[in-house]
């Protein structure tokens, strides 16, 4: 698998019948490996000479679709019905299909909606602008996906979200064989990136202004399987903690059966890596998991939960969990309960099962009633709506480092507060006292939690005093971003950093939904 810079070559398709260049918007449904590989064919669009839009209805709309649950596919059609309308009186407007979804259904896409122009997989994303391009010039659809993946994504072009915060992927594909997961299938086998390759992207990020990354793998912690080397990830953890000017290293996602005690020491050990862990559950039943094919049991699962929080008593672990895998049973739905009761993890991302087309669960018996799953998964909805309440009230007259964010906070406008993320990834909304220095994207406060919420943590300081601020590096490559997009500084969120050939730099603001947008 080549390694270098992929070059996208300058589009004829780019260019409008007018001569200006044409416009494209990027919607993405699913995971962080989504919003990443979103990040890369935005870069390639631009590479090939379109513009990026803040608007929906640009001139070419691409889809980065998700397949893991069954509303992802009804989202993806609910969009394409609405689109269907907006082309009929957007004369040349293209649509484009891609992610996971489309290297599933293929060209189920286009004979379910034959006004879509393109469909691509997650293997060859660094080819929407030459399909794009034959599909303008055949005046029909180019269905192109590959079955293996040929380069890796992160030599492609990116335009990245954040000036101050990236995502690093050390790896793709999966080699496990979970029962209700079609990703393996989708994604292929892993795929592992030299660690010179990925201290240099971080690096790379670092010298931007980026103060913090996140490695991206769909089971980090069994990075280092192809080249035979067992502790690659601890040893690239630690390698990260080198990094002068990187100040916070978060990963996800991490599989139980693969978690050694290593991780947990070189996280402990490794003062930017940040006390926060997310570690899928998917059930608490160990006869629920065995059908799962998860590969370790509730005893093993709250054990690593044990050691970690031996080492980093103030860790925040969440997860994942599926209510009503086929064949679960009350007794089986306890367990999770149990073992939910037993974490307290901080957020618990709850899932109702739903059938995915090609995976074994999906012609196990017993699948369970609809209106059971749902019964049950309110049930532990509430549950751990009052463990993460009570968790984040704990916190209460805590000091946290909170790195402030760019449109994190919906409600920042009305509230007149800022929002930003703590250490352990907790989301914080504070306060900016009258009189106080306004704090910048990447600029990190510190400040005194007074009230925890189940979802987030509030830090309003009673007294109105000044807010102690630590401007950073990050804030500066914000400001930066700001005046080389409109000019000056503004102090909310918005958009800058550069396009880079295979290297990636920054990431920058990503336009929000639109209502019309499922």
């Amino acid at each position: 698998m080549t390694a270098t810079a992929t070059v996208i070559q300058p589009s004829p398709a780019a260019i409008g019948p007018d001569g200006e260049p044409r416009s494209f918007f990027v919607r993405t449904l699913g995971c962080q490996m989504n919003v990443h590989d979103s990040e890369r064919i935005t870069g390639s669009l631009l590479a090939a000479g379109y513009v990026e839009s803040q608007e929906p209805e640009a001139d070419v709309i691409v889809i980065n679709t998700c397949a893991v649950r069954e509303n992802a596919a009804n989202k993806l059609y609910g969009n394409l019905g609405y689109l269907a309308s907006v082309k009929r009186e957007h004369p040349g407007m293209q649509i484009a299909v891609g992610g996971c979804l489309a290297q599933m259904e293929q060209r189920k896409i286009v004979e379910k909606a034959p006004q879509v122009d393109v469909v691509f997989g997650t293997h060859n994303m660094g080819s929407l602008p030459t399909l794009l391009e034959r599909a303008r010039h055949n005046a029909e659809a180019e269905v192109e996906l590959l079955e293996v993946l040929e380069t890796f994504p992160s030599t492609l072009p990116t335009k990245r979200e954040s000036t101050y915060s990236g995502w690093v992927s050390i790896s793709v594909g999966c080699n496990n064989t979970c029962t209700f997961c079609i990703v393996p299938a989708l994604r292929g086998k892993e795929k592992d990136r030299r660690p010179g390759e990925i201290l240099s992207e971080v690096q790379a990020l670092v010298d931007q202004g980026a103060i913090e990354v996140t490695l991206l793998g769909q089971n980090v912690n069994s990075y280092g399987v192809e080249f035979g080397d067992r502790q690659a990830f601890s040893k690239l953890l630690r390698a990260c903690g080198e990094i002068e000017g990187l100040e916070r290293v978060r990963f996800t996602s991490p599989h139980p059966a693969a978690f050694t005690d290593d991780v947990i020491d070189a996280m402990a050990e490794t003062p930017n890596v940040m006390p926060q862990l997310h570690m899928p559950l998917q059930s608490g039943s160990d006869r629920i998991l065995r059908a799962m094919r998860r590969s370790y049991r509730s005893k093993k699962f709250l054990g690593i939960l044990e050691r970690v929080r031996e080492r980093m008593p103030h860790a925040s672990i969440t997860t994942d969990i599926i209510v009503g895998f086929p064949g679960e049973t009350e007794e089986d739905f306890q367990e999770t309960v149990r073992v939910v009761e037993a974490s307290r993890f901080s957020t618990a991302f709850t899932f109702q099962y739903s059938i995915r087309e090609g995976t074994p669960a999906a012609t196990m018996p017993d699948q369970v009633p609809k209106e059971v799953v749902q019964e049950r998964f309110e049930r532990l909805m509430e549950l751990q709506k009052r463990i993460s309440l009570e968790e984040n009230q704990a916190l209460v007259g805590t000091t946290q480092q909170v790195m402030v964010a760019a449109g994190e906070g919906k409600k920042d406008e009305s509230t007149h507060r800022l929002t930003g993320r703590a250490e352990d990834n907790r989301l914080v909304h504070f306060a900016v006292p009258e009189g106080s220095d306004t704090p910048r994207p990447g600029d990190v406060v510190s400040v005194e939690i007074t009230r925890g919420a189940p979802s987030y943590l509030v830090a309003d300081d009673p007294s109105g005093a000044p807010l102690r601020v630590r401007r950073t590096r990050a804030g500066d490559a914000w400001d930066a971003a700001q005046s080389a997009s409109c000019g000056a500084p503004t102090g909310g969120s918005g958009t800058g950093g550069a396009v880079n050939l295979g290297l990636p730099t920054l990431r920058i603001g990503a336009p929000s939904s639109p209502s019309k947008w499922q």
